[in-house]
């Protein structure tokens, strides 16, 4: 099949997926779509729940493995949207719909190139796709818990929005839970020990904290508060305030090294990190992958946003079409004509690669 018969093939799934809903979790529908495409083309496939899987034909046991992955789960479509986020809409160049910027166009285009490179032999690497669940959600049935059930990955290509650039480090992330103490009492009797206000000398603690190590690709750990929750009734002094901190971790820390300073230093009565297990990637500068990007002209760069790359622990690359700053955005959209370039620079580079 041509790259463009792939292209076209795949820009008409992407509307069908568009015009299916899927969020987190939600995904069977979205999942028979895709499990579609493959019957189409000929190409065995498996499905673990709501994630649906392939190899290339001529899997080698004795080569590295190559992993191409996307989601096909959405978010929930915000209230400020004026089109049916379920209706893929074509207006000149622009694909509108839910899910047609994250991720649903690199999804297509990844399945495009992996159908591309389905039956060739005497490639370098072998190839899966995994087409996954619950990206958005970080759940527990995602590409996480496919890493036992498909083949040992070596490297991976993550489909994310980066314009067709490499992203070459992605940060990681830890939310913590935090309590700030006090003495509780009735708001008219003194009390020098109210938890609110001994929130405002933790608040400037986080406010002015700076984990010491920067990364080249990805700059320094973002900290930010983000939530506080105190309080039930207008004349009682509450006993704490809760507070919620979210850590963008850069990959010079591990996650657990982050947990431990803030609990070491912090001067919150207790800190408690939900998750240790979404963190920092990133792929060599050297790597074949990389450097085959370079030379077809893409730029490299951090990402600050999170992806299913978080639960790899190979090394991996955040590459696809379109803008991660549409994502989650009213009226989302994706230019059909990114979606042309992504699968031939896809194509472009395994084959420089592969």
């Amino acid at each position: 099949m041509t790259i463009k018969k792939l292209t076209e093939d795949a820009i008409a799934l992407l509307k069908n997926l568009i015009e299916t809903q899927s969020f987190s979790s939600e995904e069977d529908k979205t999942a028979k779509l895709i499990e579609g495409w493959f019957v189409k083309n000929d190409i065995p496939f498996k499905r673990t729940k709501n994630n649906v899987w392939a190899t290339n034909k001529h899997f080698d046991d004795s080569k590295p493995t190559l992993l191409l992955n996307s989601h096909h789960d959405t978010v929930k479509p915000n209230s400020a949207y004026t089109n049916d986020p379920l209706k893929a809409i074509v207006e000149g160049d622009k694909l509108y719909g839910l899910g047609s910027n994250d991720a649903g166009g690199c999804l297509v285009s990844l399945i495009a190139t992996f159908t591309y490179f389905y039956k060739k032999e005497d490639l370098k690497y072998n190839i899966v796709i995994v087409a996954s669940a619950e990206e958005e959600s970080s759940g527990p049935d995602g590409l996480n818990s496919m890493l036992s059930i498909i083949p040992y990955i070596d490297v991976a290509i993550v489909g994310e929005p980066t314009l067709m650039n490499l992203a070459v480090a992605e940060k990681g992330l830890v939310v913590f839970d935090a309590v700030v103490e006090g003495t509780p009492s009735h708001a008219a009797h003194p009390n020098d020990n109210n938890s609110i206000y001994n929130t405002i000398e933790v608040l400037e603690w986080f406010k002015n904290f700076k984990f010491e190590k920067p990364s080249e690709a990805l700059g320094d750990v973002k900290l930010t508060v983000t939530q506080i929750n105190a309080g039930k009734q207008h004349n009682v002094v509450p006993a704490h305030v809760g507070l919620v901190i979210d850590v963008r971790v850069n990959d010079a820390y591990s996650n657990q090294e982050i947990a431990a300073i803030l609990q070491e230093k912090s001067p919150c009565t207790k800190i408690t990190p939900r998750s240790l297990r979404l963190n920092s990637s990133s792929i060599n500068m050297d790597h074949d992958l990389v450097k085959a990007g370079i030379e077809l002209g893409r730029e490299t760069y951090g990402s600050p946003t999170l992806s299913d790359q978080s639960v790899l622990s190979c090394q991996s690359l955040k590459l696809g079409p379109g803008d991660s700053t549409r994502s989650h955005s009213a009226n989302e959209f994706i230019y059909i004509s990114e979606i042309e370039e992504g699968v031939q620079i896809y194509i472009d580079l395994l084959e420089k690669v592969l």
